[in-house]
């Protein structure tokens, strides 16, 4: 019966691990490739749904305010359209690059979804001021909208939900443009608190002044998030 040596043996039995291993690293790597793809098509939805959303809050939003006269009414819708412009940036990452995509198309189609984040959250600022101000000093009064206090109150429920999801789902998939967009849709569920307590405290006490004083409140936190997004982009180039 043949003898081997122990430097023989170990080659053997390293020639039998070493299948077994490369067949167990080949199923991490598929497992890991199949959650990051599932992750991407949660992000899609989630955007999708914040992109449909949207549209109607807006067109809801803004036909409200015309009919009423409502800044705060006119001025949500506008920010509803904003929002859409940050969900389509996060889709156009996610159709630019996907799970198989390589490190640096990930990081250029993140770098630009930050940028574009980034000015929406300026944009939505600027808007607020320049109405906020402007009602405050005409003193324009508004009339009382249901529909304006019912779509507040539908909002504040959607947009808390809608935001944890994509922060949850940013998190786990290490977009920090998806976080981002989570963010401005926090800051879109505020504005909904903000459009409920000016619609209702104007319906309820006539204080027209209620909701540009609370647009105006909001301005610190979204030049802030805005800045912030903008140095994280301009960190990767």
């Amino acid at each position: 019966m043949p003898r081997w040596s122990e430097a023989e043996a170990r080659s053997v039995g390293h020639s039998a691990t070493t299948p077994r291993l490369t067949r167990a690293l080949t199923i991490r790597v598929m497992v890991a490739h199949a959650e990051r793809a599932r992750l991407q098509r949660r992000g899609m939805l989630l955007e999708w749904f914040t992109v449909t959303w949207n549209v109607i809050e807006a067109a809801v939003a803004i036909t409200a305010g015309l009919v009423a006269s409502s800044v705060a009414l006119i001025g949500f819708g506008i920010d509803s359209g904003i929002e859409v412009v940050a969900a389509s940036a996060l889709l156009w990452r996610f159709t630019k690059a996907g799970a198989d995509a390589t490190e640096e198309e990930h990081g250029a189609a993140e770098r630009r979804a930050l940028y574009i984040v980034s000015a929406t959250f300026f944009v939505l600022a600027a808007y607020i001021a320049v109405e906020a101000v402007t009602a405050l000093v005409t003193g324009e009064e508004p009339d009382t909208s249901t529909v304006g206090v019912v779509l507040a109150l539908v909002s504040l429920v959607v947009m808390p939900t809608l935001a944890h999801a994509k922060q949850k789902t940013g998190r786990a998939l290490g977009s920090r443009a998806l976080e981002a967009d989570a963010i401005e849709t926090w800051v879109c569920a505020y504005l909904s608190l903000a459009l409920l307590a000016g619609v209702g405290l104007n319906a309820a006490f006539g204080w027209s002044w209620a909701d540009p004083v609370g647009a105006l409140a909001m301005l610190p936190v979204i030049l802030w998030q805005g800045w912030e997004k903008l140095e994280e982009a301009r960190d990767d180039d």
